[in-house]
């Protein structure tokens, strides 16, 4: 429910602020004071784009700003989801700068177009004479038919099945164009595959191949190396073993002579203990080289080849080329089992149509049994409003499964006795059209969210004991919901809680629009003007009593 309503350099608007009623408020005015214009500051509250020439003064920024009491619509999850703090009173602002940017803020909170335009959705109804774009939509007049059969659990479970169905669908698309493009590489990659799993490579082995490949290049160097230094350790002679034993032996004198030097005798056999393990380890090795130049071949051709694919491939080393191998056998693993990996894929997706066929279904089935009634009931609102000839039809057609069901609809209305029904556009005046936007809203005010309405001249065309009828609609609607009317008929104005009146004001340099909550008595003398102009006779003023006392 919008609470109040601030509007400041917008158009010829320098300053505006009202509080609507939480029922049923009328504004009136004189042609081009400024009501329209309100209308379009408040659709830029809803997300309207604009641009600088809405500026009244080019050097002062627009501000446009609503407060709405939101406690009880339910939108606590909408905010969490586009990360707003929820409060139970929300506050709605627009900037436009001189410079043309524009800014948009939500309990202070800066958001963007698209976000306050989904939130003004669940706040405000504006509806005019000339708003004939979205009621004549076939996807609004399916909203309209899902709102009045109360197809909420149906439509539920048919678009969780839709989406089940398009992910499935999206799936097997991918896995198809994927299965093309397997089958194009399947020879390309079972050659290489087979290329790298003849080498039936091992991790690390390419670094052990290498040690080993400089081993065997220089085995007879290092053969003869070694054995000169073993020479060296084992002359018997001249030896630095048998020479070690004789300073061995030279260090146990020196200890028995002196005691301190019992710590240089026990660095001593440490060194002697690793030299006797180096020269121990020396031996090994020199047993373990071998010259073998078969060996030495076998092995430049095993690294020869793995360079060569690791050159191919654009590795460095052999887990890499492990790693392709791996992939490369699955590619050719997936090429093996396509058939049977498409043939479940497409079972699958047959089963996601036949849920969308079954739920969609069920749902058509709900909305036309609704259609009769829905025709019914609001033909017999256009006969309260004076149209006793018209003539509502719900034309229906089967289509593909789309977000909204395996339905199209399009509303046909004719006015007229013995005139074919035919799409809104089409057939309907802007009295008549007025009228049948006016009782579609009425029936639907109890089945759609709809917080606040706004009318603009949804009278126009009518007058007397319809215009009447009218009001008397309005108000059962605002016992439930906020309803806010611009109108020029004296007979509906006389009905509102609230009266603003909208007027010029010359006494400026610049002309501005100003808006005034009217008392008792001025309420009467506008009323009176309305009726029999600007200067209204005791019979007019008497007339416009009698309207506020209904």
């Amino acid at each position: 429910m919008l609470k109040s309503l601030s509007i400041s350099n917008y158009a010829l608007i320098d300053q505006l602020h009202m509080q609507p009623s939480s029922a049923l408020s009328m504004i009136t005015g004189e042609t081009g004071a400024g009501k329209s214009i309100m209308l379009g500051a408040v659709g830029l509250l809803l997300g309207n784009r604009s641009d600088t020439k809405v500026l009244l003064h080019a050097d002062k920024k627009c501000v446009i700003e609503g407060v709405f009491d939101v406690a009880n619509y339910g939108l606590k999850e909408f905010f969490d989801l586009a990360e707003l703090d929820y409060e139970p009173t929300c506050i709605i602002r627009r900037e436009i700068s001189p410079a043309g940017k524009s800014r948009s803020f939500v309990n202070d909170t800066p958001v963007l177009l698209d976000s306050l335009k989904t939130l003004g959705t669940y706040l405000m109804d504006v509806h005019s004479q000339h708003d004939t774009l979205q009621l004549g939509e076939g996807s609004y007049q399916l909203s309209l038919i899902d709102a009045f059969a109360q197809t909420q659990d149906e439509l539920k479970q048919y678009k969780s099945d839709f989406k089940a169905f398009q992910k499935t669908q999206k799936s097997f698309n991918e896995l198809s164009k994927k299965a093309v493009e397997l089958q194009k590489e399947a020879d390309f990659n079972q050659f290489q595959l087979e290329e790298l799993s003849v080498l039936d490579l091992k991790e690390g082995e390419q670094s052990e191949l290498e040690s080993s490949q400089e081993i065997l290049e220089n085995a007879e160097e290092i053969k003869l190396k070694i054995n000169e230094m073993l020479n060296l350790f084992q002359d018997e002679q001249f030896g630095i073993l048998q020479g070690m034993s004789q300073i061995q032996h030279g260090m146990q004198s020196l200890e028995r002579l002196a005691h301190v030097f019992a710590t240089l005798k026990e660095r001593f056999q440490a060194v002697n203990i690793e030299l006797k393990d180096i020269e121990e380890t020396l031996g090994d090795e020199e047993s373990k080289v071998e010259v073998d130049f078969e060996k030495l071949d076998e092995t430049r051709d095993r690294l020869s080849k793995i360079y060569q694919l690791q050159k191919k491939h654009g590795v460095a080393t052999v887990e890499e080329l492990m790693e392709l191998e791996r992939e490369l056998a699955d590619k050719v693993f997936q090429v093996q089992n396509l058939d049977d990996t498409i043939a479940a894929a497409k079972q699958e997706l047959d089963q996601a149509k036949i849920h969308v066929a079954n739920s969609g279904k069920a749902l058509r089935k709900k909305r036309q049994g609704s259609f009769s009634d829905f025709q019914k009931s609001l033909e017999a609102l256009l006969s309260g409003l004076g149209m006793e000839n018209s003539k509502v039809v719900m034309e229906h057609k089967s289509i593909e499964p789309t977000v909204n069901g395996l339905d199209e609809i399009e509303l046909l209305f004719s006015a007229n006795k013995g005139s074919s029904p035919q799409p809104l556009k089409k057939v309907a005046s802007g009295g008549e059209f007025s009228r049948l936007l006016f009782a579609i809203k009425y029936l639907m005010a109890d089945k759609m969210a709809m917080p606040t309405l706004i009318f603009d001249e949804i009278d126009t065309g009518i007058s007397g004991e319809v215009a009447l009828k009218m009001v008397g609609m309005m108000q059962d609607i605002s016992k439930k919901h906020q309803v806010i009317c611009i109108t020029h008929l004296p007979q509906v104005a006389g009905q509102g809680d609230l009266h603003y009146f909208v007027y010029k004001d010359n006494s400026s340099e610049k002309t501005v629009s100003k808006i005034k909550l009217l008392d008792q008595e001025e309420r009467v003398l506008e009323l009176a003007k309305m009726i029999a102009g600007a200067s209204p006779s005791a019979s007019a003023i008497e007339s416009a009593k009698e309207l506020l006392r209904r």
